[in-house]
């Protein structure tokens, strides 16, 4: 049958890619035929638009998907739910368009998708398909998560915004209403058409949809005695497959159980049942060739109904309970609401309907007229302008910075807000020290290195500090293991015997950095001591991070002791390795130690330019200035800007960096390595590196956000696409600290080069 599509040019909305979750056709759903539908309407509306479908997969390879689908996300794969978010972060996509209900993704109350909403940067318009009013905790926590990570929520129904702000506290200027979409179809006389369904002299009374018991058929069937009784041509047709679920938990026993109703109800031939997944075409016909409409729905929260829509869409006189969708589009009198499970009611309105043609031809012009409302075109232009204005909002970026060097003033009020007399703190709620989770020498070794590097500081205190976090690592030591212990209780107890590798790494790199630096020469003493005692058990581990971390403590060790035979080895025995690590992983556009990524990457770099430095070894330092222009190209966003190697991207081998969850402790290291690289050449492009790197915590970042808390010398656990992860750790708090000194440090040195220069000019 040709339609009534309306001639209208494209529109333009300056939303050019977007990205779209939600199940597709051939999957035999809802979902799959709304998302579908949204689909093509954009594209057929909106000018020069790219959408790319990510369909949702209840069963892997069992439907050939259209080439309109770019990639299928196996609904209970967590793992490829991160694939997705990789994969829409790189396509460019402005904007994820996602559709959600609930049982179409995997996890507790489908909470994988949340995994790959907080792995993607751009804005993310949510459509809810259902909202409850009494959720479940798990439910409820899911929606919430979205609702928080959402730039704009899209509801079918009036009540849908206000159960959202009521019970789930949402933002109600976030929330737009847009009723379902409907096809563009002209209004005919159903007669025409009942010749092609066997219909011709019957009047036709259509349900459509998956059958399943909530949608109140039995009502229906218990009307028809009545409804016959005064129409002996009257037909109730039942289209539709019946749900999966149900076919998978009791096959066809529902719809064996109807039939067998309708034969006790003596109404056996007036009732018939259509058992197919009618194709998009086929269904507006069997629509259109209905006479009356029935919705007999047990489920009074059902926000949206597609099947309603498109039958107001076609105008059908539409007789339905009043559930949320059907009393928000057939209210002021363009549809007709009976009770809940009330049969009488259903036979009384459809005799009234059936007995008059003039009111029935009324109804179905004012069902008509309200549903060129929802034609799909109007549709795609509303949430086109949803889109538009969710990507308007982005933060602005800030501009880039011409200035040179300008670190925050060393504060170490957040560090002792974390510490007490046995030592730092490991994690904290926002602010707050948790002390659920003890000590960890990791962290203690950082701000023994702190106490060391930060100026100015009251003597005493730093005296103070100096002693506490040196007592931690000194107790931490186990001689009878020769390892470092790493996590403490806050009891005070151990809860282990031996650290993990690169713990033991970062308590000889302190060591060696306190021996050379610290104020005090007690501490001096102290320190170099327990390195000598410690400091070969280097030799025993594995972790490139560990040698590294090694290398950085002999290398300090060498700068205080110049004859130190020990601190020598471990330098020219790591730089070697890190070397040969190089010469086995490299690719040609894959200048690193490792065919992954992880964490502290910078810190491989810098190990090899200080051992370098320190054993005169300009091949050391070579590698290492390589590798590390290497990890700074890595280290970028598009606009330049310092981009730290985010958790998602560890451990996936050969692979281009994940932007999310950023960490302070990659700038820091990044920072440190530029430093050293610079010590090494005189290269004032490592001082830019530098500053990129350090204005990362002041909000020159990917969410323009500043991690740096300036009133207290705190810092944010980092960035994650919702935002800023708002606790404040110890690595976090410490990480800008050391690079706040190491900046302020570095621009001391580039003064002094800059002034020597001038005076050979």
């Amino acid at each position: 049958m040709e339609q009534s599509q309306t001639a209208t040019p494209a529109r333009s909305t300056g939303i050019e890619h977007v990205a779209l979750i939600g199940n597709y056709l051939p999957r035999k759903c809802g979902i799959a035929t709304y998302t579908t539908d949204t689909r093509n309407a954009l594209v057929d509306r909106l000018s020069g638009i790219r959408v790319d479908v990510y369909a949702m997969d209840d069963h892997p390879g069992r439907y050939d998907y259209p080439e309109a689908v770019t990639a299928a996300i196996p609904q209970n794969d967590r793992g490829a739910y991160l694939d997705a978010a990789r994969a829409i972060e790189a396509s460019g996509a402005q904007v994820l368009w996602i559709q959600h209900e609930y049982g179409i993704f995997g996890g507790a109350a489908g909470d994988h998708i949340l995994a790959l909403m907080d792995r993607v940067s751009m804005p993310i318009v949510v459509t809810l398909h259902t909202i409850l009013e009494k959720p479940s905790a798990d439910e409820r926590r899911v929606l919430e998560a979205i609702l928080r990570r959402a730039s704009r929520v899209i509801v079918m129904a009036e009540l849908g915004r206000e159960i959202l702000t009521r019970v789930y506290g949402a933002n109600p200027r976030t929330i737009a209403v847009i009723p379902h979409g409907v096809p563009d179809r002209p209004l005919i006389d159903p007669d025409t058409l009942k010749g092609a369904f066997g219909w011709v002299g019957r009047k036709v009374v259509l349900t459509f949809g998956l059958l399943a018991p909530n949608k109140g058929i039995e009502t229906m069937i218990a009307a028809m005695p009545a409804v016959v009784a005064k129409h002996p041509t009257a037909l109730y047709v039942v289209l539709g497959a019946t749900h999966p679920n149900l076919v998978a938990h009791e096959g066809e026993a529902y719809r064996d159980r109807l039939k067998a109703q309708a034969e006790e109800l003596g109404v056996g031939d007036a009732v018939c049942f259509i058992d197919a997944f009618v194709e998009h075409d086929d269904l507006l016909d069997y629509l259109q060739a209905a006479d009356i409409y029935a919705t007999p729905y047990s489920n009074p929260w059902q926000i949206t109904s597609g099947t309603l829509s498109y039958a107001v869409g076609v105008g059908k006189p539409v007789v339905s309970t009043p559930y949320v969708h059907a009393t928000e589009i057939l209210a002021d009198g363009h549809g007709v609401l009976v009770d809940f499970g009330d049969a009488a009611a259903f036979a009384r309105e459809i005799d009234a309907l059936l007995s008059s043609d003039r009111n029935r031809q009324r109804l179905a012009a004012r069902a008509y007229a309200r549903g060129r409302t929802m034609i799909w075109s109007r549709y795609a232009e509303r949430t086109g302008e949803v889109m538009s204005a969710a990507l308007a909002e982005r933060p602005r970026r800030l501009p880039s910075p011409a200035t040179a060097l300008s670190p925050l003033v060393p504060d170490i009020t957040a560090v002792e807000r974390m510490s007490d007399s046995t030592g730092m703190l490991q994690h904290s709620i926002f602010s707050v020290p948790d002390r659920r989770h003890g000590y960890c020498i990791d962290d203690n070794a950082r701000a023994l290195l702190l106490m060391t590097q930060v100026d100015p500081l009251d003597a005493d205190l730093r005296d103070k500090w100096t002693t506490v976090y040196g007592a931690f690592v000194q107790h931490a030591w186990n001689p009878d293991k020769r390892r470092f212990r790493n996590f403490m209780n806050f009891d005070r107890t151990w809860c282990e015997d031996v650290g993990s590798e690169d713990s033991n790494g970062r308590a000889l790199w302190a060591l060696g950095v306190t021996a050379r630096d610290a104020r005090i020469h007690k501490h001096r003493d102290w320190a170099g001591r327990l390195f000598d005692e410690t400091a070969s058990l280097s030799f025993e581990l594995g972790s490139p991070r560990a040698h590294a971390f090694a290398m950085l403590g002999a290398a300090a060790m060498l700068e205080a002791h110049p004859q130190h035979s020990l601190s020598r080895q471990i330098l020219s025995r790591f730089g070697d390795e890190l070397v040969t690590l190089l010469a086995a992983a490299r690719r040609p556009e894959w200048s690193w130690f490792e065919i992954v990524l992880a964490y502290d990457n910078a810190r491989l770099p810098e190990a090899l330019i200080r051992a370098g430095m320190a054993l005169d070894r300009p091949d050391f330092v070579q590698v290492g200035v390589e590798t590390l222009e290497w990890i700074s190209a890595q280290q970028s966003a598009p606009d330049g800007r310092f981009r730290a190697i985010g958790s998602d991207s560890f451990g996936r081998e050969y692979a281009a960096p994940l932007p999310f969850d950023q960490q302070p402790l990659e700038a820091q290291a990044q920072i440190d390595a530029c430093a050293a690289a610079f010590d090494a050449t005189g290269d004032r492009r490592w001082l830019t590196e530098a500053d990129r790197a350090y204005r990362w915590y002041l909000g020159a970042n990917d969410l323009d956000l500043p991690l740096a808390t300036i009133a207290d010398g705190g810092c944010f656990d980092g960035l994650q696409p919702t935002g800023l992860n708002r606790n404040q750790g110890a690595e976090s708090i410490l990480a800008l600290q050391l690079a706040s000194c190491a900046i302020s440090a570095l621009s001391k040195r580039a003064e002094t080069v800059a002034g020597r220069a001038d005076v050979a000019a």
